[in-house]
């Protein structure tokens, strides 16, 4: 039975990579931080079946002894300080997390085991102010955040260890994906959440910042597929992931709330607050690399995961109310 290890399990794209390798007959071993309060919510229906250990990407000896306690064949580095506004407040933070910890885990791996094969969540997000459109694997970087600096170190680091130490390390440059356990922080889901709130007359309107940003938003259990195809390969390389599609807030809005019947320009109320310091351009990906070397296409078309999260947050409301 292989192994894979996976951080930050217990957030949006871990739950369905967990479930995926499950399925695929790995024994999944999944990274959480100690904290005196668990948030296991999106993997709860999982914990009979994955084992959850206590690691910190900030602490290279609790990385070391990871590996050696359970001999991984995959890792799956998810973990990361992920949400972009926030790395504006907590830039030293989100560097140490989501640059540096990657680090920390490849000399883990090179110290333990160079065999094992290795996988980095990168992002759209390093495209930032975009330099050409769509933006494929050959695209420059150029990002607009503290979050999408550090993911390019991430990014970096990792074709470094790669060629340096010939290490399988694998770089999924993952354009946004959406799911209904997504975080309520993110717009996507801060959008499905009051349209439900709004139709069962739990909240009367929903503030947001810029309408007409637009985004390349696929499904995130679609997205997982294609992070277990990166390392079934002959050799590790960088891919982009995504729909080939933008679409902006303001469509998000209009299939949501149309979704039960609702209007949104009665409810939507632009919020200065809520704009970005510097907003990324158009990000659109260009994903031929991936579904001619990985085979990978999506299941889940736009209007599908919007009612998709829609439909979840409706249920979950009612079941409050």
């Amino acid at each position: 039975m292989p192994v894979a290890f996976v951080t930050g399990i217990n957030g949006q794209d871990g739950s369905y990579l967990a479930e995926l390798l499950l399925k695929k007959g790995y024994k999944v071993v999944g990274m959480v931080r100690r904290s005196s309060t668990m948030n296991y919510e999106r993997i709860e229906h999982l914990m009979d079946q994955i084992t959850i250990v206590q690691g910190d990407l900030h602490d290279q000896g609790s990385l070391l002894g990871l590996l050696e306690e359970h001999r991984p064949s995959e890792i799956y580095n998810l973990a990361a300080q992920s949400f972009v506004p926030t790395s504006w407040n907590q830039p030293a933070l989100t560097g140490d997390i989501t640059a540096l910890g990657v680090t920390r885990m490849l000399e883990a791996i090179r110290f333990i085991d160079p065999k094992i094969r290795f996988y980095q969540a990168s992002s759209s997000e390093m495209f930032g102010k975009v330099l050409e459109v769509p933006q494929s694997e050959n695209t420059p970087f150029y990002p607009r955040s503290p979050y999408g600096v550090a993911k390019v170190y991430g990014h970096w680091i990792t074709i470094n260890y790669r060629e340096s130490f010939n290490l399988f390390a694998a770089s999924g440059i993952l354009f946004n994906h959406e799911s209904p356990r997504r975080g309520l922080e993110f717009v996507t889901r801060k959008i499905s959440d009051a349209v439900a709130r709004i139709k069962l007359e739990l909240a009367k309107e929903l503030r947001l910042g810029n309408l007409e940003a637009q985004r390349d938003w696929g499904f995130a259990g679609d997205y997982v597929e294609a992070m277990w195809l990166m390392l079934q390969q002959a050799e590790p390389d960088n891919y982009v992931i995504g729909t080939g599609e933008s679409h902006s807030v303001r469509e998000f809005c209009e299939i949501a709330f149309a979704h039960v019947g609702l209007d949104y320009k009665q409810y939507v109320v632009q919020d200065e607050r809520f704009y970005r310091p510097a907003e990324v351009d158009l990000l659109i990906s260009d994903p031929s690399l991936a579904k001619k070397k990985l085979g990978w296409n999506l299941k889940v078309d736009f209007k599908q995961l919007v009612t998709m999260m829609v439909d979840a947050d409706m249920k979950r409301l009612r079941v409050k109310k």
